[in-house]
């Protein structure tokens, strides 16, 4: 994301929020693993229970949507940098 959208959110949100993130990539067997260890490295209290999965028409793509408990914006922006970044990610919104 640019840094303007960061500002406006930012601007937009009361910290600490609960704040949704959708992550889309292939459907394998590490995908959803990765994505959840990944929001543990920022979120160590994260419960992965809550995670809502759902596969593509297809069967080829899954999506999660993850709610984080986001402490500020430099907590949610490090968290979508480093989604966005994963190898196995291809979308993050």
């Amino acid at each position: 994301m640019e840094a303007g959208v960061w500002d406006r959110l930012e601007q937009l949100l009361d910290f600490p929020v609960d704040f949704p993130i959708k992550v889309m990539g292939r459907r394998t067997d590490a995908f959803a693993r990765e994505v959840i260890g990944c929001v543990l490295a920022h979120q160590p209290d994260f419960d992965p229970s809550g995670v809502e999965m759902r596969v593509s028409s297809g069967g080829a793509w899954l999506s999660l949507t993850v709610v984080v408990s986001a402490q500020s914006r430099a907590q949610l922006q490090a968290l979508y940098e480093d989604l966005a970044g994963h190898p196995l990610v291809k979308v993050v919104l």
